[in-house]
């Protein structure tokens, strides 16, 4: 499929195997917040392998808009997840600093 070439997704995939590895230490009470920053991070994903398919460059760029946006929301679970005092601040920062690359190529892919 035309997706699995693209770097932003295969980062993704990447970043969303190492938030689920991190989301099972936290404590059970927890488990809401380590669902929702899995499900972000799937939107993530599921959104440019979607945008990708697309033949329009406006479907493909809404797509990736979504992809964006649920970036956003992972980056504001793991600021929570900081908050809660379950991540220290140099791991979410690492995390986030991915996050924050993979916009600027989702950006890209949108013009």
């Amino acid at each position: 499929m035309l997706h699995e070439k693209l770097m932003v997704y295969r980062i993704g995939l990447g970043l969303a195997g190492e938030i689920s590895k991190e989301g099972a230490r936290w404590p059970r009470g927890m488990g809401y917040l380590a669902d929702q920053v899995r499900r972000a991070m799937a939107s993530v994903c599921l959104n440019i392998a979607e945008g990708n398919a697309r033949k329009t460059r406006a479907e493909r760029r809404r797509f990736f808009e979504i992809a964006r946006a649920s970036g956003a929301e992972v980056s504001a679970c793991l600021d929570l997840v900081c908050a809660f005092g379950l991540m220290n601040e140099t791991k979410a920062g690492s995390l986030k600093s991915t996050l924050s690359s993979m916009s600027r190529m989702l950006w890209g892919l949108m013009k």
